[in-house]
């Protein structure tokens, strides 16, 4: 008997919100990851660690975690037979000659804005696995936690997107919303590119980032004494210590900088979604994925390099189309038409690449559950501006999606297009703390029928 996941749980048991949080709030508990954070803005600032890049690009990756049914949204098989089908029907565009589902009318609109590729494919369809492909660009090696907790072996993009550009203004280079995917660290490039989680739900009508506000119990003159008592801590340092350990003498002016974030107008105005007019907020939608999604535009529009906005739960295993028709796919319509929409009103797309995908697709067959089970094999992403032409597909699925019929493309493919867009050479390398190099893309190939 198949009975309803715990909300907390996707099939293969593992939690949700199974993550690592870093947050300025922290500063007053002795948390160092934000100064740690600070300190690799400075060095970007410097030139000393981060190389050049396209210093105008940002990044918003839109993670539909447990894998939405493609087959059913952009790649629909209306001749296959109904065991395969569904009950969904293809419906015109914008773009003559591309078709998306019937449900999907809003983003039908902006088809012009953002392309689609039908012939994506990797090899694993395991939730934990195929998670930590997409996300790095990097399959993960055997003997992976048996597939149910990732442990982020390899840095996110965002998070390598931070240690090679660093940030921009008093914002965060790398932010994750409304929480972080265990995958979407910074694995062993450590504090210095970890993101900021917003760990706040954008559509609550009390929704507030709590790390860009003093705690409750600090009102604003104790927390301007605090600076005062760290300004005094440092002077004491200086006499006593200066040269004994730079690099720790360095850190109370990153203490510094972590409350001048908190204090920061520039950091609150690019959280407070309140500014948003109600009209634009009704657009989005007025619900999770949507408000996320009109965070990240305000975020990239203030200066932030790459933010991630995670929506569950796409794992449709059983009533698949009464979950993508009653739930899932309205809310979908509305955030990702908006999104598009409002970046190409605002001059944002050109400078802003938007790539939209799960970890993987659906199966071609419906199961006796009315469902579609995991599927790796052959799926479709979806992406825009950044350098992205519009209004393109590349790419096709066989007759029942089950494989790329012509020029199939996989997760180190989108790694190599994604740093190439923003400036920074795929064939680049990280280093560990022990200097080891590794390569930043596993010999990927950039997507150029698509740039």
């Amino acid at each position: 008997m198949n009975r309803p996941l715990a909300p907390n749980l996707f099939c293969d048991r593992s939690p949700r919100r199974d993550f690592l949080r870093v947050g300025v709030a922290g500063l007053f508990g002795m948390n160092l990851a934000v100064p740690a954070l600070l300190r690799q803005q400075a060095l970007a600032a410097s030139g000393a660690s981060p190389v050049a890049g396209n210093s105008e690009m940002s990044f918003i990756y839109v993670f539909l975690k447990g894998g939405m049914s493609t087959i059913d949204t952009f790649d629909l098989k209306p001749d296959a037979p109904e065991n395969i089908r569904g009950e969904f029907q293809p419906m015109n565009t914008n773009v003559p000659g591309i078709q998306i589902c019937d449900q999907l009318t809003r983003i039908a609109r902006q088809m012009d804005k953002f392309s689609l590729i039908r012939s994506f494919t990797h090899r694993n369809a395991n939730h934990g696995e195929a998670d930590h492909y997409m996300l790095t660009g990097y399959h993960p090696v055997a003997g992976f936690n048996g597939g149910l907790k990732p442990n982020n072996q390899q840095p996110s993009f965002g998070s390598a997107i931070a240690q090679k550009l660093g940030a921009r203004g008093s914002v965060p280079p790398y932010i994750c919303l409304p929480t972080m995917h265990p995958s979407g660290g910074a694995a062993y490039l450590g504090p210095a590119a970890v993101p900021f989680v917003i760990e706040a739900d954008p559509s609550s009508p009390s929704f507030s980032v709590p790390d860009l506000s003093p705690p409750l119990l600090l009102d604003p003159t104790r927390l301007a004494a605090r600076r005062e008592i760290l300004a005094q801590v440092d002077r004491f340092q200086k006499s006593a210590e200066v040269r004994a350990n730079s690099g720790a003498n360095l850190m109370g002016a990153f203490s510094h900088r972590a409350i001048d974030l908190m204090t920061s107008p520039e950091a609150k105005r690019a959280f407070n979604i309140q500014e948003e007019p109600e009209k634009l907020r009704d657009e989005y939608g007025r619900n999770t994925l949507g408000q996320s999604c009109l965070m990240a535009r305000r975020l990239v529009e203030a200066g932030v390099r790459c933010v991630t906005v995670e929506h569950s739960n796409w794992d449709t295993h059983d009533r698949n189309f009464s979950a993508l028709k009653d739930q899932l796919m309205p809310k979908f319509d509305l955030a990702i038409a908006a999104l598009f929409r409002d970046l190409a009103d605002r001059g944002l797309l050109q400078r802003t690449l938007v790539v939209v995908t799960g970890e993987f697709g659906r199966t071609p067959q419906i199961n006796k559950n009315a469902g579609r089970d995991h599927w790796s094999r052959c799926f479709t992403v979806a992406l825009g501006g950044g350098g992205i032409q519009g209004g393109r597909v590349l790419g096709t699925s066989d007759r029942w999606a089950q494989d790329p019929a012509e020029r199939p493309c996989g997760p180190e493919d989108l790694a190599a297009t994604t740093y190439h867009l923003l400036g920074i050479n795929p064939q680049d390398e990280l280093h560990t703390p022990e200097g080891r190099p590794i390569a930043l893309t596993n010999n990927g190939r950039v997507i150029r029928e698509l740039l």
